[in-house]
């Protein structure tokens, strides 16, 4: 039996809401040098993980983006995928021949939606657009200009137009600007503004709120008094608490009451996630990326044995804070008073949390070679990501509903 591994990327509409996922696969077995069929290998992967994993796991109820190889479109033998869920991506170093031209028609008439990937535009690729239902342009592989013409061009068929590698928010707003329909990279989690500079009043008391919850000394008093200053977010806070989550017998009417049920411990990790949810202008799937690398990171600590897990999930959770506060992660270091190894992970990737929060990174962009380096076998790093994707999902709906 041959390790599978599977990432998403997101993939965002105009809006910043997740529109898709684009799946990330590789297996031990498409690596080797006996693989006669390298396409089939890959394609027998893909399957197999819907199968042993289930597409709802990794995406929950939204599209999946697979790249596929050749043998998949010009092989004529019926393979069942949710047609309503996926769609199919066409690899670049695919030759568009008449071979597999025949093959695209013939599951974009069996109800399949094709997207062409890293599409560079050339007269030979026409009959491939005429059947795309969207089109992905890589746009560091091109200038601006080449860019605009790609889009003029494409504009001319009814196809859906995708930026690919969009890395920062200038890049974003590019592409937003030429009327591209959605939008994928990793532009959302690299902050935007230089050095040094005076943060948004929303995003400034969220991160004083947040230095004051690391507080370990804080009691249960000054906890309570925290959250009091503001009425709606107590009010937020208890909804939560007294979710379907907990399961609890009798209904939680004050934040004491909360701490003495549920722990200090407990009520901290809540408002910490609550309150990172109510950055402003950012997407929630920012949010989402925070929590599944703090669950992720967790996992894989208590698979080591590590001491203190919970300061694992600490160190996933608070990797994103550079892209939800829009400055670098030294300067919010300064405000957030974190004991020294979290920092030093966070900002060098030193010691075990470092080492950690760089396997939940590496899993995160797909670099599966960086991933197989931790101690952890390949199967329960796959299983930590899974579980992790399911909570986060699970505790941000209810975080937003609340």
């Amino acid at each position: 039996m041959s390790e599978i591994f599977v990432g998403r990327q997101p993939i965002y509409n105009r809006k910043l809401d997740v529109f898709a996922y684009e799946l990330l696969f590789r297996s031990e077995q498409a690596n080797c040098a006996n693989v006669v069929d390298g396409d089939k290998a890959t394609s027998d992967v893909i399957i197999n993980t819907f199968m042993e994993i289930g597409l709802d796991n990794i995406v929950n109820k939204r599209l999946a983006f697979i790249n596929l190889t050749r043998s998949f479109f010009v092989n004529h033998a019926t393979i069942s995928l949710p047609k309503d869920r996926v769609v199919l991506e066409l690899l670049e170093d695919i030759d568009a021949d008449d071979e597999v031209i025949e093959g695209v028609k013939r599951l974009s008439q069996q109800g399949y939606s094709i997207a062409l990937d890293d599409f560079i535009y050339h007269e030979s690729l026409q009959p491939l657009v005429k059947l795309a239902d969207l089109v992905k342009i890589d746009i560091m592989s091109l200038d601006k200009e080449q860019v605009r013409d790609h889009v003029l061009a494409l504009r001319q068929h009814p196809v859906k137009l995708i930026a690919e590698k969009v890395e920062t928010q200038a890049d974003f707003d590019f592409c937003l600007e030429l009327g591209f329909d959605y939008f994928q990279g990793y532009f959302f989690a690299q902050p935007k503004v230089i050095r040094g500079r005076r943060l948004p009043n929303n995003r400034l008391a969220i991160l004083k709120l947040l230095s004051r919850l690391q507080d370990p000394d804080i009691t249960p008093i000054q906890l309570e008094d925290l959250i009091a200053q503001d009425v709606a977010f107590s009010y937020r806070i208890l909804r939560y608490v007294n979710s379907a989550a907990y399961s609890l017998s009798r209904k939680i009417e004050s934040i004491q009451q909360a701490v003495v049920i549920l722990g200090l411990k407990n009520i901290k990790s809540w408002t910490t996630l609550l309150a990172m949810s109510q950055v402003d202008n950012k997407p929630n799937e920012l949010v989402v990326t925070a929590m599944v690398r703090g669950k992720m990171a967790e996992a894989l600590a208590k698979a080591q044995k590590c001491e203190r897990p919970d300061s694992f999930f600490t160190v996933g959770l608070f990797s994103a804070l550079d892209a939800l506060m829009d400055n670098t992660m030294e300067e919010i270091l300064t405000q957030l008073p974190l004991a020294d190894h979290i920092a030093n992970a966070l900002l060098q990737r030193r010691g075990i949390h470092g080492e950690i929060l760089s396997c939940v990174l590496a899993y995160e962009r797909g670099d599966w070679e960086q991933v197989k380096r931790s101690t952890v076998s390949m199967s329960e790093i796959r299983e930590c990501y899974l579980a992790a994707l399911h909570w986060a999902e699970e505790i941000c709906h209810q975080l937003i509903e609340n």
